[in-house]
């Protein structure tokens, strides 16, 4: 199975999904939150770092209630278009 190339926004939109991530994780280690979320370390990473623009749902959820992030936070953050 061949995956479509993402384009630009969705790039964009990753990469503003990790910055919110960064940000609301603070002073947590990304080791500490990964654990609370059931995620790997190296998967935050990835995401925090926009190199997994496109995780998976169940993922990004995890991780939203492991930070005290709400999907509708995570949704209006991810969705902005720059004006």
């Amino acid at each position: 199975m061949v995956r479509t190339p993402l384009t630009p926004e969705e790039h964009e939109r990753g990469e503003r999904l990790g910055r919110l991530l960064r940000e609301a994780r603070g002073d947590r280690s990304m080791v500490e939150v990964a654990a609370a979320a059931g995620v790997s370390a190296e998967t935050l990473r990835k995401i925090e770092t926009g190199r997994a623009p496109t995780p998976a749902f169940f993922t990004v959820a995890a991780l939203a209630r492991s930070l005290g992030l709400s999907m509708d936070e995570l949704a209006v953050h991810c969705t902005l278009v720059a004006l």
